[in-house]
């Protein structure tokens, strides 16, 4: 039998339950530790770094050292986008991840994927952006409107160096958890960075879940209000 194409051998990387929990645990941006990987695949530590090496020999994570520490982290946006279209194939055929409790709850509401916001929030910015013409879909993508711009500089982005940036300014990303759209790209990132930074939301050591402070609460709905049709 000849051998398969590399999408065969990717497939494959991600395609084992240890190796695929470890990536999902690397969806929230962080790089984390061997043993942190290990607690999250369910396996040994010897066992966990022999996926992490076939994982970075196939390009989907790469080591990182800090001091005596090594952490891994994903290689790239594209295996996150990978990962976050897998799970939302695997929701649509009936075979979703445990969703139980209140901490489960807290990833579908507001949550990182990679480095932007997804979740139920996530969309509801999207939309409200959508709604309101500053992001226009083309036949070219996704593409941020004059009014866009002006809107994203005035939450302080500064939008000339993000469209001077390598990785695209706007990007859709499909949410595993509400099977619509959220925003990605380097606008997705620069917002949630500036989300943080302002403390609308608080990001956790131990999950992926972000939560929304209730002044950082007012002032999201106030920016990416989810009733702008009736409102506006």
């Amino acid at each position: 039998m000849k051998d398969g194409p590399l999408v065969a051998h990717i497939a494959a990387l991600i395609g084992d339950p240890a190796r695929a929990n470890i990536l999902t645990a690397l969806m929230g941006g962080k790089a984390l530790t061997v043993s942190e990987l290990a607690e999250e695949a369910g396996v040994t530590l010897q066992t966990t770094s022999t996926h992490l090496a076939k994982l970075r020999d196939g390009n989907l994570v790469v080591p990182r050292k800090q001091g005596r520490h090594r952490y891994f982290a994903l290689a790239s946006p594209q295996v996150a986008q990978t990962i976050e279209a897998l799970m939302c194939l695997s929701a649509d055929r009936g075979m979703p991840r445990t969703r139980t409790g209140p901490r489960d709850e807290a990833l579908r509401f507001a949550r990182r994927c990679y480095n932007h916001l997804a979740g139920t929030s996530g969309v509801q910015m999207y939309e409200s952006l959508i709604r309101r013409g500053y992001l226009t879909i083309a036949d070219a993508g996704l593409t941020l409107s004059p009014d866009g711009y002006l809107f994203a500089e005035g939450l302080g982005i500064d939008v000339p160096e993000l469209v001077a940036r390598r990785t695209p300014l706007c990007r859709e990303c499909l949410d595993w958890s509400e099977r619509k759209t959220h925003l990605a790209g380097s606008l997705g990132r620069a917002l949630l960075d500036h989300m943080i930074a302002h403390r609308w939301v608080v990001s956790h050591e131990t999950t992926r879940a972000l939560t929304f402070t209730p002044n950082g609460a007012k002032r999201f709905n106030a920016a990416f209000p989810a009733d702008w049709e009736l409102s506006g």
